[in-house]
């Protein structure tokens, strides 16, 4: 590290020092974000670390650090970089042994509300953002997201272990790639148990920021059965807006609350037009949990889905894939305030 003075770097920190988090509410200093600084010639360089890449105002920290610094004396040129470092769940890591940092399901009280839809953009909006994300879809008896992925099989196995698709940079697992299509499963509790535990511990998954898990609809052995084998960093609750669907999705909601698992918050699919809209943020101002936000109801989302390219890959520009992008940044930017603040709230 070259300076020219000591009390140049600690007038560059102090400087730092007033610049907050926007999510977390502390200066980056005392959260130590700050890294790589140099000084020299009246150029700052330094480095942002990130408790998500998918962080959604870096641009704003990156303002206020540049106009901190313009306080400075002797500061003629400031260069900022961002890197990031994704927060882990210690308990997941502990009791499963895989190289999964936090994981993230996403649950409806009902069927038919797009849960499945919000979990492959999420996912993927993840992966975009620069995160290791994976995804499992644990809707043992009706498997859907290989279609949805725009994935029809597996790589060659590794060793005594099953590889994971890989598709848009997200890394996949199901049951529709073990079964022929169209063949039922008629598994009781039980096998539904074991099955899950194998799609984490028989897979050989690479080292993961996130991994997004998508739960089949209702109150359930499967819901259950994951509860209680995966430390369950915090779930999604999706809903429509109308009535007949927000009362199913708070059983869904209530169901986690009664098992002690974190709700990340609840989003509120398909919204506008036929359906009306603002149930889903009643329902998160009902149970005090965040409201990540609204995706409209749009025909191109169901043929993305269908065509195998999900909204944020084949109109990311659209107001659907825009809410999509936020709803991603806002879950990944909740699981760090929950690592990072001793409430978790």
């Amino acid at each position: 590290m070259t300076e020219t003075l000591s009390a140049d770097r600690d007038l560059v920190l102090r400087a730092l020092g007033t610049v907050i988090e926007p999510e977390l509410h502390r200066d980056l200093v005392s959260l130590n974000m700050i890294r790589d600084l140099q000084i020299q010639d009246g150029v700052v360089s330094f480095t942002v670390v990130l408790t998500t890449p998918a962080c959604p105002l870096k641009g704003r920290m990156e303002a206020d650090a540049r106009a901190a610094l313009t306080l400075v004396p002797g500061v003629t040129t400031v260069e900022v970089h961002f890197d990031s470092a994704v927060t882990v769940d210690r308990r997941i890591v502990g009791k499963l042994s895989i190289p999964v940092h936090n994981t993230v399901a996403v649950t409806s009280g009902k069927g038919g509300v797009g849960k499945s839809t919000v979990a492959v953009n999420v996912a993927v909006a993840l992966a975009q953002n620069g995160a290791r994300v994976g995804l499992l879809d644990a809707d043992i008896l009706g498997p859907n997201l290989p279609t949805m992925m725009g994935v029809d099989s597996l790589p060659p196995s590794e060793s005594d272990r099953i590889r994971p698709a890989l598709a848009m940079g997200v890394e996949l697992m199901s049951m529709g790639f073990l079964v022929p299509n169209g063949e039922p499963l008629v598994w009781r509790g039980p096998m539904l148990h074991g099955a899950i535990r194998q799609l984490f511990t028989d897979v050989a998954w690479s080292e993961l920021d996130y991994m997004v898990i998508d739960l089949p609809p209702g109150t359930g052995d499967v819901q259950l059965s994951l509860a209680q084998s995966v430390p369950l960093t915090g779930v999604i609750v999706v809903t429509q807006p109308q009535n007949v669907a927000l009362q199913d999705a708070q059983k869904g909601l209530a169901m986690f609350v009664k098992l002690n698992v974190p709700i990340l918050g609840v989003v509120e699919n398909m919204s506008g037009a036929c359906f009306g809209e603002g149930g889903g943020e009643q329902l998160a101002n009902q149970f005090c949990v965040p409201f990540l936000g609204q995706v409209p109801l749009d025909a191109q989302v169901r043929l993305s889905g269908d065509s195998g390219t999900p909204t944020v890959v084949s109109a990311p520009d659209s107001p659907a894939g825009r809410a999509f992008n936020q709803i991603a940044q806002r879950v990944a930017a909740r699981i760090s305030v929950m690592a990072l603040t001793p409430s978790g709230a």
